[in-house]
């Protein structure tokens, strides 16, 4: 029997992606299929980062495969290939960057900026290139987070060069200001002063800028919802209803602004005991997950809280990079993987696609 292009497009369709939630075959993903008599050979293209787990996809893909009655050998090549996705309506992307994400929580103290910080790690881990911009205002952390005192430097005199850590570019508000005086800046200076860190940094072909976005929802918040080519926003809580209650407000400002929500990550879920084992929800249970069936958006995971994150954090080592296979290094790659398996499933930027019109009299 003759092996054909539909019996093996049969065969992948039954290979359902852990993160994605779909097969590969309805993802479009599967590229140059050649058969050889009875031997297939084909391309997986990826469109999230997944070095880790290459391997796994590429034997579930091959045992399926065999399953085919007459199929002989199979070679199974897995690629990388991270695209710009759309964002609102009439804001064009942003050179050197394919995807924006925001990091968002309705209030302050809920982990935003550690989450966001290893979020970013674990996509670096899984070969992807990462940026953070770092757009808390008030509290710009991200400096601290990672361990850097260097000033971001010039290269042309028109374009920060953002700073390299860990493999991330990053850019802060905080490079810029004193580490004890308080900035005493109104709304307007600040979403400006945050637009030009933005546009104004040479970010080097980023597959994700994680925007570190300010607790809240008033003018700075909109204006970047608003003019910053944002591909999605991931919003952070806590179980703690009170967390909860201002974390629905972010999501809602998201909403109103068109921007795509990608999920919500629960932080600080639930400590387990280094002694016992015992599991306690110190801030609550269930908070995140209510909101997500509220919403009708995604949990993108649980964070616990554990004192290996505080202790990496004063370090200046984020736990991701310090422990990337520890407990809650895993965690973090899972959610990271979630972010970004959504982001890959979203219609992709057809701005380029299209000539300008010129119009002459």
């Amino acid at each position: 029997m003759s092996i054909t292009t539909e019996m093996i497009g049969k065969a992948l369709s039954t290979v359902i992606d852990d993160n994605l939630k779909t097969d590969y075959v309805s993802a479009k993903w599967i590229k140059n299929i050649d058969i050889d008599g009875n031997d297939v050979s084909l391309t997986v293209e990826l469109g999230y980062p997944a070095k880790s787990l290459h391997e796994f996809i590429r034997n579930r893909i091959a045992t399926a495969l065999k399953r085919v009655d007459g199929i002989g050998d199979v070679r199974v090549d897995l690629e990388t290939r991270i695209l710009t996705h759309a964002v609102q309506r009439g804001v064009k992307p942003l050179p050197g960057v394919k995807n924006i994400i925001a990091v968002s929580s309705g209030k302050g103290g809920v982990g935003k900026s550690t989450v966001t910080a290893n979020v970013a790690l674990a996509l670096a881990g899984q070969g992807a290139r990462v940026g953070i911009l770092d757009a808390d205002i008030y509290g710009p952390s991200q400096p601290t987070l990672m361990g850097i005192s260097e000033k971001p430097k010039s290269s042309d005199g028109q374009h920060f060069d953002p700073v390299e850590r860990y493999g991330l570019q990053l850019m802060s508000i905080g490079f810029m200001m004193d580490t004890v005086q308080p900035l005493a800046w109104r709304a307007p200076m600040v979403t400006q002063a945050l637009m030009q860190l933005l546009q104004q940094t040479k970010w080097q072909d980023l597959d994700y800028l994680l925007i570190d976005m300010p607790p809240g929802t008033g003018d700075i918040q909109m204006t970047l919802s608003q003019k910053a080519p944002l591909t999605g926003a991931v919003v952070v809580t806590t179980p703690q209803d009170v967390a909860v209650l201002d974390a629905r407000k972010g999501l809602m400002m998201f909403q109103k602004m068109n921007v795509d929500i990608l999920g919500i990550v629960e932080n600080m879920s639930s400590y387990v005991c280094s002694h016992c084992g015992q599991i306690e929800h110190i801030f609550g249970k269930d908070g995140g997950r209510l909101m997500c069936e509220t919403y009708g958006v995604d949990s993108l995971g649980n964070v616990p809280l554990d004192i290996t994150v505080r202790e990496r954090t004063d370090e200046g080592k984020p736990v991701v990079a310090a422990e990337p296979d520890g407990l809650v290094g895993r965690v973090f790659r899972d959610i990271a993987w979630q972010i970004a398996a959504r982001v890959a499933l979203k219609p992709k930027d057809m701005t380029g696609m299209f000539p300008p019109v010129t119009v002459q009299s």
